[in-house]
């Protein structure tokens, strides 16, 4: 009768990934050999190889922005993670010296103009933090024209999920909501959801604090952000009955850190049940969720 103790220990030969691309799956084929001369197996003692494939799933993620300051900490969130991170950015690879900054493939480009072959082919999800302010026509076009061309580059490269640094609304009237730079950001809203109905993803944070550099310099956001989100969130039933007035979020909606962002966007790109539009409070669950 065989016992577990005869049994020499597994060996697994090391791992052959073999994938086409693009792909959702990569592949890795083990070689376990296991040996029964020492349990009196007559036969063949020879050790023989059984092979046993697994479906193990790796990520490779593309962020827009990524030299930015949500983007840079999407970067090295998802580093940290163990996933594969192309960036694309105007800016090209950040001055700063980290381990993490080594680890990302920086590309130099404008969306407007870069050849998608160079990026998305493999790619399993595209984050875009792209946005920001100037003139109407401006913002129109970096919110919006921008976010939507590379929704459907996404789309049209078989990449299986799109996730959106969008912004919240502040209950701001109607009038307000109708400048470029809300306009932009909801257009792009509806072109993420309508293109990937089941996977698309749009995180609606308010004001975000941390450690942001410009220009070489560290402006040190946290320092308000930090203590004002919880002086907010310690004093929500207080200030809760205020919050249907208009604009009212100006003042009550908590900032959010730029950590929690990139968390909630790790786990927009890892957990498959993850999609649609989240509010601050949601942005900041979904990142409990991977902060361990």
């Amino acid at each position: 009768m065989l016992s577990l103790s005869s049994i020499s220990p597994l060996k697994i030969s090391p791992c052959r990934t073999h994938f086409p691309l693009p792909s959702h799956h990569r592949f890795c084929r083990f070689g376990v050999r296991c040996s029964y001369a020492e349990a009196g197996v007559k036969g063949d003692s020879k050790s023989a190889t059984i092979d046993v494939e697994a479906d193990v799933k790796s990520e490779r993620v593309v962020v827009l922005g990524g030299n930015g300051f949500v983007g840079s900490a999407i970067c090295k969130a998802a580093v940290s993670k163990g996933i594969e991170v192309t960036s694309l950015s105007r800016s090209g690879r950040p001055s700063q010296s980290s381990s993490w900054v080594d680890q990302v493939n920086w590309v130099t480009g404008d969306v407007f103009y870069v050849n998608w072959d160079e990026v998305l082919v493999g790619a399993t999800a595209v984050v875009s933090t792209l946005g920001g302010f100037g003139s109407e026509e401006q913002m129109k076009r970096i919110n919006g024209e921008a976010n939507v061309l590379a929704v459907g580059a996404a789309k049209d490269y078989g990449v299986p999920k799109f996730i959106l640094i969008s912004v919240h609304d502040y209950n701001l009237p109607q009038f307000l909501l109708e400048s470029g730079y809300f306009t932009g950001k909801r257009k792009a809203e509806s072109e993420v959801l309508a293109k990937y109905p089941n996977s698309g993803v749009v995180l609606r944070p308010g004001f975000i604090y941390g450690k942001r550099r410009v220009n070489g310099f560290e402006i040190p956001l946290d320092l308000i952000g930090e203590p004002l989100e919880r002086i907010l969130r310690a004093t929500e039933n207080f200030t809760r009955p205020l919050s249907s007035l208009p604009a009212s979020d100006l003042i009550l909606a908590p900032p959010v850190s730029v950590d929690d962002v990139a968390l909630a966007a790790v786990n927009a790109i890892t957990d498959d049940d993850f999609f649609g539009i989240f509010t601050i409070e949601q942005i900041k669950e979904a990142a409990a969720k991977v902060s361990v």
